[in-house]
């Protein structure tokens, strides 16, 4: 372990005296403090916080975070405050060091909980000053590094997370170096023997490969020297986490991966980097498809090269990246590359600074809109896709998406309100569905209507955190707002039994009943009602505080008007539609569920005034609603045309259909048919009965 002299002479080399004085006062404060604690491995604790130092003057970070690095662990391990810190060496570091510190003195439910509420106050942190993840990361690198005195269990923990979390964080923001260190790592610890054997096989393979290595390398170099450009060749090896990601993801034999031969070749200018690309592919014959240009279109991260596969030699593949040496200090340490902190708000950061900034920005905003810290968690790792596609807006706007992204995507990423009120998409020029993944190159217009919600069924297939969360927030405050409506129409009916309404109850006792309830206002306890939690009729009898009087008759059932949304489904078991005696079964957290009376699946509690409620069909009923009938008919040809054009000819739909023979010469069908109300559903019955050879329909219920 380097000295805190080793460390002050090689931080001599970038930073000036007085700044190298300051992270020795650091350190020694730090020494003080941790003065007497012991890491799992016997080592003086102090050792720790001097090693994430190290490896932060690796990237030549500035000595505030230096500073931070040295302290990083003194306000959760030793008890000395953040108020102490900010007096000893100024706000800036305190801050650094509050936001690396852990969240401690929490009860959480679960491990899970407790991780992501750490994760989120790092991002609250990181928006701050963004700083604070790279410390957090050479925090994390330091104990991954140190992980073997650890329990087995505590191992595959922390590899986990890492895996999950600080690799993606670290490639995120284009540091390749610590994220292949932090995957191989981890890697290590979660599949200790997976890791060995391929460890033993690339050994072995690179003995093998020798020869043809060192003969391609010799080709491209000469190549460079005929064409008089300067540049070097460097075989580029492939790290032991991405084998066997490929091994898995792709299911490719070991062999079929240490085929490819890759190679670096870094150049002065980006004028060079095009020339170079020219003369590889007269060289060798490049593989079609198979070029990028990230000089021209960097990644998300800030990561630029041109990447280009080549048939070799005997048709060996070969991998080829050019850069500059610019690009290639930017490819292995990111946004730590180009450190230059602005402290003066008003100059903006350039280049990979600015996007991780607006990366942050995006996650900050993700933190505000979840549910809970384990959604906004989900959302983020949704968000740290290494893969992008590159669209563009009708303007010619570049958006980047990770791979898979959708229109509805590709809506909120430009903005919430375009993605809230979108219906339709044009996908260069032509209508295409909003699930359709989009490709790099597309020009991507979304159609909008006012007064349009999101829907449901987007959350099945959306990418990005972004779009997720706003979609889940909008749903939430939909879903709200109709059960408050239907709560106050379940508590006003019930409270008509008393012959009295909501509105004639005093505000003094509706502030009595919330306090008993432990609600903060009146649309709190609806939406409680409306989502079935509580029983209408329970908090009818509080707010008229008659607890022993009997609940007389009501006066009339509940009309049901069919555009309750969200918060009122009808039963898939007997499928009620407009015209039938229904009930209504109240279910905790879902509302209300509509079943015929005759439903067998409610019979038991049927006359329970708690779990159900009488229902009627309001008169200006809309919607469609599904009915399944069973058709016996003779067999003959084109069954199913027939019984389909029979439907559609009553102006009805066929949503589903199957069919099974009985015998050679009857035939069952089912179909699912959508239609307005029973007249509808009789006129539908009375089409398929006049076709030729039915025997019997029958609709089917519970």
């Amino acid at each position: 372990m380097p000295s805190i002299d080793v460390l002050a002479e090689r931080l001599s080399t970038y930073l000036g005296a007085d700044q190298v004085n300051l992270v020795r006062r650091a350190y020694f404060y730090a020494e003080q403090a941790h003065d007497g604690q012991r890491r799992r491995s016997g080592e003086a604790y102090v050792t720790h916080p001097l090693a994430v130092a190290n490896i932060l003057a690796d990237m030549h970070m500035d000595h505030q975070s230096l500073m931070a690095a040295m302290l990083h662990d003194v306000i959760e391990d030793t008890g000395i405050a953040k108020e102490a810190l900010s007096a000893q060496f100024g706000e800036t570091v305190a801050e650094l060091v509050d936001g690396v510190s852990k969240l401690t003195q929490m009860n959480f439910e679960s491990k899970a909980e407790a991780q992501a509420e750490n994760f989120q106050k790092m991002a609250m942190a990181m928006a701050r000053d963004i700083r604070v993840i790279l410390v957090k990361l050479a925090d994390r690198l330091h104990n991954m590094r140190t992980l073997e005195v650890l329990s087995g269990e505590k191992r595959r923990r922390i590899a986990k997370e890492t895996l999950e979390i600080y690799a993606p964080i670290a490639n995120r923001l284009g540091m390749h170096s610590m994220r292949v260190e932090f995957e191989d790592l981890g890697f290590k610890a979660m599949h200790p023997m997976r890791s060995e054997r391929i460890r033993a096989a690339v050994r072995r393979a690179r003995g093998n490969r020798k020869e043809i290595v060192n003969k391609i390398e010799e080709s491209l170099t000469n190549c460079l020297r005929r064409e008089g450009m300067e540049g070097e060749v460097i075989g580029r090896e492939k790290h032991l986490f991405s084998i066997y990601k490929k091994m898995r993801g792709k299911r490719r034999a070991f062999n079929e991966i240490m085929d490819v031969y890759a190679f670096r070749i870094i150049v002065d200018k980006v004028d060079t980097c095009y020339r170079v690309l020219g003369a590889v592919h007269n060289l060798y014959k490049p593989l079609p498809g198979r070029f990028k240009d990230y000089i021209a279109i960097p990644k998300a991260n800030g990561y630029q090269s041109l990447h280009t596969t080549l048939f070799g030699m005997h048709g060996v593949p070969i991998e080829i990246q050019i850069r500059t040496r610019e690009m290639e200090e930017m490819a292995n340490n990111g946004i730590a590359a180009h450190w230059l902190y602005k402290s003066a708000e008003d100059e903006q950061p350039k280049g990979t600074h600015a996007r991780a900034r607006q990366w942050v920005k995006g996650i900050l905003e993700l933190q505000q809109r979840a549910g809970n810290s384990l959604e906004f968690i989900e959302s983020v790792k949704i968000d740290l896709f290494p893969d992008e596609v590159y669209v563009f807006t009708p303007k010619g706007r570049i958006m980047e998406l990770p791979k898979g992204s959708t229109a509805v995507d590709f809506a909120y990423a430009v903005h919430t309100d375009v993605g809230n009120t979108c219906i339709a998409c044009r996908i260069n020029r032509r209508l295409a569905p909003l699930s359709e993944p989009l490709q790099s190159g597309e020009t991507v217009e979304i159609v909008t209507a006012p007064g349009a919600r999101p829907n449901p069924a987007w959350l099945n297939f959306v990418v990005t955190g972004k779009a997720r969360t706003h979609i889940r927030h909008a749903l939430k405050q939909q879903r709200r707002s109709e059960s408050i409506s239907l709560g106050e129409r379940l508590l006003n009916k019930a409270l008509a039994g008393f012959e009295s309404h909501l509105d004639k109850i005093s505000p003094e006792r509706i502030q009595a009943i919330l306090g008993e309830y432990r609600q903060d206002v009146l649309e709190d306890l609806l939406e409680d009602v409306g989502l079935g939690n509580r029983m209408a009729y329970v908090v009818a009898r509080r707010l008229l505080a008659s607890d022993g009087e009997q609940l007389p008759n009501p006066e009339g059932p509940l009309a049901i008007r069919g555009t309750e949304g969200l918060v009122l489904s009808y039963a898939k078991c007997c499928t009620p539609i407009p015209g039938d005696p229904i009930v209504g079964h109240l279910s905790a957290g879902k509302g209300m569920v509509v079943h015929l009376e005759s439903c067998k699946n409610i019979g038991e509690i049927r006359h329970n005034p708690e779990k159900c409620i009488q229902l009627s069909w309001a008169k200006d009923v809309a919607g469609e609603f599904n009915v399944e009938l069973r058709v016996e008919l003779e067999h003959q040809r084109g069954l199913i045309a027939l019984l389909a054009s029979s439907v559609n000819a009553a102006d009805g739909n066929i949503e589903k259909i199957s069919m099974d023979e009985r015998d050679g010469r009857i035939s069952v069908v089912q179909l699912v048919v959508s239609v307005h109300d029973r007249v509808h559903l009789a006129r539908v019955i009375k089409k398929l009965r006049a076709l030729k050879g039915v025997i019997r329909i029958t609709r089917v219920r519970a």
